[in-house]
């Protein structure tokens, strides 16, 4: 998966325009950047474009290119993060509220904490905006150390759970996002580090509670029930994408159960010699404990062929095909994103 910058907060100043330096003189930071904003208080990078808008973004994908590949994290754990976050599902996992507000509104921005637009200058003669983008040191060690802290609290209080609690499909859901907060925070001690600021102690690579949580997956086991099955494809078809996942077969007693029912249909095309069937399925993964629905899932396909044994075996395969493409990874999303409620 391509990397993506993971988001965060810019400082409260930058929330306030900067004005344009209309004067003809060419300041000194457009031609040196570090003659005005010295290394060993900033992080300073120029843009410039026929816009302003265009010319602070620039601005910005520079400084951030001072800090290379090491602030950048996987798609799919940049998204899983933010989705969380967005939807409320971290709240009530820090142990303070300017915690919860820290990873809140950390996740939600676009640029680099603690980094602003400190001038914009207009080149009336050539008609280019050149634009300062500036990281004060001291004030983003702050930022980024609250952001680690704040994560780092979240990650605690996700895998602190009895025996019995861990060893579900919540006790995994709970190591799958604190794998993913872990990684976000690599990145953001990888700031911390290049800015020569000290990182707090005890990241963990999110791989660490990856691991963790394919260690639980292996003690649930998963119950599969089928209705109008045919030699057991659709069961095995089920079974394969849990196991893919690390769960065990489980049998009808088990807390999680893969309730699934099949039905096949003929259907009539008068003026076509083939015959065709519609096979409709559907299926719930219930957890039994409060008897609550964790992920339904459904799928109907229209197959045909000169006979209809044929059109009906083409059928299930069909739905063979489709629970081996898509039912493990929909299921792994669910349960990567599933927090409950503190």
């Amino acid at each position: 998966m391509f990397p993506v910058l993971i988001s965060c907060a810019s400082s409260p100043s930058s929330t306030q325009q900067t004005a344009v330096n209309p004067g003809r003189n060419r300041p000194a930071w457009v031609d040196s950047v570090e003659s005005v904003y010295n290394k060993s208080q900033y992080v300073a990078a120029v843009g410039y474009a026929s816009d302003r808008e265009m010319a602070e973004k620039n601005a910005f994908a520079n400084l951030t290119g001072f800090f290379g590949q090491s602030i950048y994290a996987d798609q799919t754990i940049t998204n899983t993060y933010r989705e969380a976050v967005k939807n409320g599902a971290t709240a009530g996992w820090t142990d303070n509220i300017n915690m919860e507000n820290t990873i809140r509104i950390t996740a939600s921005l676009e640029t680099l904490a603690a980094a602003e637009i400190k001038e914009v200058w207009r080149d009336s003669r050539n008609n280019v905006y050149y634009a300062a983008a500036v990281m004060e040191k001291s004030k983003a060690a702050v930022v980024y150390t609250d952001m680690v802290n704040a994560n780092q609290n979240m990650i605690k209080n996700l895998t602190s759970m009895g025996q019995a609690e861990r060893n579900s499909m919540e006790g995994f859901s709970r190591y799958q996002f604190a794998a993913a907060a872990a990684d976000i925070n690599i990145t953001y001690g990888n700031v911390l580090k290049l800015i020569d600021a000290p990182v707090p102690p005890g990241l963990k690579k999110g791989d660490e509670y990856r691991l963790e949580a394919q260690n639980i997956a292996k003690t649930i086991p998963v119950g599969i029930t089928v209705k109008n099955d045919k030699a057991g494809r659709i069961q095995g078809a089920f079974a394969k994408a849990l196991s893919g996942i690390g769960f065990r077969s489980g049998g009808n007693n088990s807390r999680y159960i893969l309730d699934v029912n099949v039905s096949v249909s003929p259907v009539d095309f008068p003026n076509n010699i083939n015959k065709f069937v519609r096979i409709e399925l559907g299926a719930a993964l219930t957890d039994t404990s409060d008897k609550s629905v964790l992920l339904p899932y459904n799928f109907t396909s229209r197959e045909g062929h000169a006979t209809a044994a044929e059109a009906e075996n083409r059928a299930y395969t069909a739905a063979e095909r489709k629970i081996d493409e898509e039912y493990k990874d929909l299921l792994f999303t669910y349960l990567s994103q599933l927090l409950p409620k503190k």
